[in-house]
């Protein structure tokens, strides 16, 4: 689960309800009891998904395979009518939906009539956004859909640094569009959303920390997060992007000068059992690490979700990362537990 402040999380808690206070305890005793035992055994649905709006996506960051355009799986938007049928089906259970995976959320034309019908759930709902397409109309009707958290990736304070890995963007639509954000939740009254501004920290940008600190506080933003970025070449990284600042790294040099992971894997994941991904088109993917779907673990549009969470897949997937993780692909990049620093 994403961490919060005091105020984000007063709004989290009012949405604990009995069954999905009950659905926690059971996944959390089922995550123990796989560790002491050394089986996967699992109780109780997800308390957070990922659910993705699209795969299409206005800018070209060098890291991301929707920026590169370098999916194998389809492009394609998010269905209000069947993202609705699958929200009726695990709602009770659910806590945190995020309206994320790859691409930009408000890209679809529906995207904010979806989180609202979430919310309408008593859902806590967050999504992260590049902010291109926050217009005044648009600022309006995210405070009104009832978005908790707010997640904007601004990636320097001056447009020649933030355009270095935000190929193609506009500083100033981003600077911009939060400011509608922050004005609309003014004059609606609105406690939400909770708005992030998100650093991802590399080695153009890792100069200006103090600097995106001081415009956050300017504009009325909530509090800022500083991200490690994810490097796919990590070894050699051939676009120069890992920072000298070891702190907000993912990675150290080691004596023959290639880069290796700080962390260590280890044969269990949380993640597995609290969390999951679901694309635009229905598949069931392990966490969002699996960019391009290829572990793909049922589809919605074929079986129910419930069925899914405990089918043979899931059980197989779950069995390989507890004996031997190191060799799921996906999981020799993974940061979990160390990519994100408060200030």
């Amino acid at each position: 689960m994403p961490e919060f402040n005091f105020n984000d999380s007063k709004n989290l808690l009012k949405k604990l309800t009995v069954k999905r206070i009950w659905n926690a305890l059971k996944v959390v005793s089922s995550f123990q009891l796989s560790q002491w035992l050394q089986k996967p055994i699992q109780w109780g649905y997800p308390i957070s998904v990922s659910f993705e709006p699209t795969t299409s996506c206005n800018l070209r960051c060098p890291e991301c395979p929707s920026g590169l355009r370098a999916f194998t799986r389809p492009t394609g938007m998010l269905q209000k009518d069947f993202f609705k049928e699958t929200i009726d089906d695990i709602h009770q259970h659910l806590l945190y939906l995020i309206f994320y995976f790859q691409g930009e959320p408000y890209l679809n034309p529906e995207f904010l009539d979806m989180v609202k019908y979430a919310s309408s759930k008593n859902i806590y709902t967050a999504t992260s956004t590049n902010a291109h397409y926050i217009t005044d109309e648009v600022a309006k009707k995210t405070v009104e859909s009832g978005l908790d958290r707010l997640i904007i990736s601004i990636d320097g304070t001056t447009q020649d640094v933030y355009q270095q890995y935000r190929v193609g963007g506009n500083l100033n639509k981003v600077i911009e569009g939060t400011k509608k954000i922050v004005k609309w939740r003014k004059e609606l009254n609105s406690k939400t959303p909770f708005i992030f501004f998100q650093f991802l920290v590399v080695k153009p940008n890792e100069h200006q920390l103090e600097e995106i600190k001081q415009l956050a506080k300017e504009i009325g933003v909530d509090e800022v997060r500083f991200k490690t970025a994810q490097v796919y070449d990590y070894e050699t990284d051939p676009n120069q992007l890992i920072p000298n600042n070891e702190k907000y790294s993912r990675y150290k040099k080691g004596k023959d000068g290639k880069y290796k992971p700080k962390n260590k894997l280890v044969n269990r994941c949380w993640k597995l059992w609290h969390a999951n991904v679901i694309t635009w088109d229905g598949l069931v993917v392990p966490c969002c690490f699996d960019k391009d779907a290829m572990h793909q673990l049922g589809n919605i549009k074929n079986e129910s979700f419930k069925n899914i969470w405990n089918n043979s897949n899931y059980k197989q997937f779950r069995t390989e990362l507890m004996k031997s993780r190191k060799n799921i692909d996906i999981c020799s990049n993974c940061s979990e537990g160390a990519s994100v620093w408060k200030d």
